[in-house]
């Protein structure tokens, strides 16, 4: 078992790697680094703030109880809202179930100079509708090619995406079932609809598996995240953001006009 987070880059089976990976690290230790890498993206948002020419796009998916919300909260942690977009696309509405399927996806792309983050995405177009609406093979590798495009088409417009897959034992999901059954806090997120997600492990495993060999290109690497443990979950996913909005090499930019003349009395 290859027991490590990866960028995809070639093909890849998921039962190679192991959903409990921690790299060895301690815990604590861990949650600290992961505090100064939340700091960090609270900074360089400001700096893509200030620039307003480049976004950064993150998105998540994974099965129920994989963490999505928790790494979410996670990562911006540190940020300003004001500078922050989110959608989380369920179930298309009649309206968008008339278009094609990339139509609510396009209008809720973050605008430049902000942070945005999907959760669940236009994924859900090749992984839910596969498994439980019986997509044809066919139709699937057209989506595929349609979703590799419209991310080219996002980045060659200034959209810097960062794509998550949380992987998640079939054992911790059930651990984290119960704790929803019986934690009053948690309790309000179970759905009967969950079980059957749960019923369908092994289809939803090689919907996921496909769709990462399939739509990881080099401008929308997929990271490949561990995501029984908690903590590391969270460091990984900060860690990736970090390198993705350094990478913009960010600087303040310049005044729009000539502030030398200007005196506040």
């Amino acid at each position: 078992m290859r027991n490590q987070p990866v960028v995809v880059r070639g093909r890849i089976r998921l039962g190679d790697f192991a959903p409990d990976f921690h790299a060895g690290r301690d815990k604590e230790k861990t949650k600290e680094r992961n505090a100064a890498l939340q700091r960090r993206i609270g900074a360089l948002q400001e700096l893509l703030h200030a620039n307003g020419r480049q976004a950064v796009l993150l998105l998540f998916q994974g099965l129920d109880a994989s963490g999505k919300d928790g790494a979410i909260k996670n990562v911006l942690r540190e940020v300003n809202p004001i500078g922050v977009e989110i959608a989380n696309f369920k179930v298309p509405t009649p309206v968008e179930a008339a278009h094609d399927f990339l139509w609510r996806v396009h209008g809720a792309v973050p605008r430049r100079g902000n942070i945005g983050v999907f959760n669940r995405s236009h994924y859900e177009a090749v992984l839910a509708e596969r498994v439980l609406h019986d997509l044809s093979r066919r139709a699937m590798r057209d989506r595929f090619r349609q979703i590799v495009d419209f991310e080219q088409m996002l980045a060659a417009n200034g959209v810097v995406l960062v794509k998550f897959y949380l992987h998640l034992s079939r054992e911790e999901q059930a651990e984290r079932f119960r704790a929803r059954l019986t934690e009053p806090e948690k309790r309000w997120k179970f759905s009967r609809g969950d079980l059957e997600v749960r019923r369908r492990w092994d289809e939803y495993r090689a919907a996921y598996e496909e769709m990462l060999n399939a739509t990881s290109h080099p401008t929308a690497r997929w990271h490949l995240v561990p995501a029984d443990r908690k903590w590391y979950r969270d460091y990984v996913v900060a860690g990736a953001t970090v390198r993705a909005m350094e990478a913009l090499k960010l600087k303040w930019p310049k005044p729009r006009e000539d502030l030398s003349t200007i005196r506040i009395e």
